[in-house]
């Protein structure tokens, strides 16, 4: 999550009210760690291969795209919101993320988890076994990656005491890229990998260090420093605040510090734009906004909440979303990246942004201890443009329940991304629609958020305008459909041409008429080319 891009200053060290610099610590290979030297931005996976020669871990893309640097990061599972998705192996939760894009100061009190940690030549895990059992290796740059996935996803399935349909699998590892093997040995090398006696991790010596950790230094905020490489002497800072409040001063005082969260998009920034974050704020240690939950009727979101968690709570209202859920990206960068974090971004081809505005979603914006609210759709100005204020921060998000069923009323939700892979790939288009109706069949409420059509996220605010109010049949569907041409006016990119988006989102508007409709609607299913289940 960041504010809109300005020069970076370099504010003074902390003063003496703030905790003193230290180094990083965390757990791995056993032992405690201490970094004090490492720059800001620093990867995880340069640090594994480069300080700690863990070279099992490879780097593919630097983006956070092919999974080939999956590793595990461990914490506390009593530090954790009850709203927490990760998997939970006793004292533990674990979660896949990729280590080329994460930033070695994000790993302070929590363990770091790699293929190393599993097993070696002389006794391989359960998940390495299977992958040479079913020949799920060939040239074996991936394979590190996706062992790192099925160990997460076996601690999940036998703490569980339950076995994962291929899917179930094949979702699991949609963030993990194979170029020669193919996917079927992996998917069946998951499926073996219960076959074998049951190999688990030690949680409970780990829990134990992590507990001595959060007992020393580690029990308050992060201040740690280094000098920027490419900056002579220049030290840059890296906060980590604990609470909303620290949070809030940390902002006032540093307005044009870098706000950093899962760093899935930050991170890119970094390995592929070589641009310079100067001070960073991190937001993934302040747990109260980490949390999701329902209250009076609203679904409030934290800033920090990773994506897979804020997804869920949202698939868990609105089951008709699961699916742009799953699609949004792979697990690594789901349990890594936030909600709040997309939609701060303000990327005209984020996937949240369509169907939170459909919602009728709100942003709660805080600025040193005055918070406001400002509509989803009010945010946005132009390109990568918002409204924060200086020393303004998005504390969280907020989803109000769509109204119940009422006698003669009916609500329908509905979430669509177009893209030429079916997992972890970008938009060429993206559409969250709201629709009520009457017992007459009639628009009584209509709201159609696009992604991929203009400059921001936006509402097609003609098209509703030509639904509501109206009956809602095929000349209606027409009408609308004859206004999107003057709502939009969409580029031409590498992922669609303008003819082409505009053709797209006619068609989404059809396939909601086609599922809603009076007379004779169609099952979901019937609306769509994939079959997801059985299909591999």
């Amino acid at each position: 999550m960041s504010p809109p891009d300005s020069p970076a200053s370099h504010p003074a060290p902390p003063g003496p009210a703030q905790a003193p610099l230290r180094p990083i610590r965390f757990v791995h290979r056993g032992a405690v760690q201490a970094v004090a030297d490492a720059p800001l931005t620093r990867s995880v996976l340069d640090w594994l291969r480069e300080d700690a020669r863990c070279t099992g871990t490879k780097e593919g893309c630097a983006e956070g795209d092919c999974g080939a640097c999956t590793v595990i990061v461990a914490e506390l599972a009593e530090d954790l919101p009850a709203s927490a998705q990760a998997t939970v192996v006793g004292p533990l939760s674990l979660r896949p993320v990729n280590s080329c894009i994460r930033f070695l100061p994000t790993l302070d009190g929590k363990a770091l988890l790699t293929v190393e940690d599993l097993g070696g030549p002389g006794a391989l895990h359960p998940v390495q076994q299977a992958m040479v059992e079913c020949h799920g290796s060939q040239c074996g740059f991936c394979t590190p990656g996706f062992v790192m996935t099925l160990a997460a996803t076996y601690e999940r399935h036998c703490a569980a005491g339950t076995r994962p349909s291929r899917q179930q699998l094949a979702d699991d590892l949609a963030g993990n890229l194979c170029r020669c093997t193919g996917y079927r040995p992996i998917l069946e090398a998951g499926q073996r990998m219960f076959e074998a006696p049951v190999q688990r991790l030690d949680v409970e010596a780990l829990a134990t260090q992590l507990r001595a950790l959060r007992a020393g230094p580690a029990a308050t905020a992060l201040h740690h420093s280094a000098p920027h490489p490419a900056h002579g002497g220049r030290i840059d800072h890296f906060h980590a605040p604990r609470t909303p409040g620290e949070l809030a001063t940390l902002r006032l005082a540093h307005p044009r510090a870098r706000l950093l969260a899962g760093s899935t998009d930050i991170g890119l920034w970094v390995t592929k734009q070589f641009r310079d974050l100067g001070d960073v704020i991190y937001l993934g240690d302040v747990t109260e906004l980490r949390h999701v939950h329902w209250r009076e009727g609203t679904l409030h979101i934290g800033a920090a909440a990773p994506l897979e968690d804020a997804w869920q709570a949202i698939a868990a209202r609105w089951p008709v979303l699961a699916e742009v859920g799953l699609r949004f990206a792979g697990p690594p960068v789901r349990h890594a990246g936030t909600l709040v974090g997309n939609l701060a971004n303000g990327s005209p081809i984020g996937d949240s942004a369509p169907i939170l505005m459909a919602l009728g979603a709100r942003l709660v914006l805080r600025r040193g201890e005055v918070r406001r609210t400002l509509a989803l759709e009010e945010f946005y100005v132009d390109y990568m443009r918002n409204r924060l204020q200086e020393g303004e921060f998005i504390e969280a998000a907020e989803v109000p329940d769509t109204p119940p069923d009422a006698p003669g009323f009916t609500t329908h939700v509905r979430g669509w991304k177009i893209s030429k892979r079916f997992d972890c790939d970008i938009s060429a288009l993206c559409a969250g629609l709201y629709l009520r109706l009457d017992g007459a069949d009639r628009v009584v409420d209509v709201r159609l958020a696009f992604g991929g059509m203009a400059a921001t996220v936006r509402r097609a605010q003609g098209a509703e305008a030509a639904l509501r109010g109206q009956p809602w049949n095929e000349a209606t569907l027409r009408a609308a459909q004859a206004a999107l041409e003057s709502d939009f006016t969409p580029l031409t990119d590498l992922r669609a041409s303008a003819g082409y988006r505009r053709q797209a989102a006619r068609g989404l508007l059809e396939r909601l008429w086609l599922e809603t409709r009076g007379a004779s609607p169609l099952a979901p299913g019937l609306t769509t080319v994939y079959a997801r289940e059985g299909a591999l």
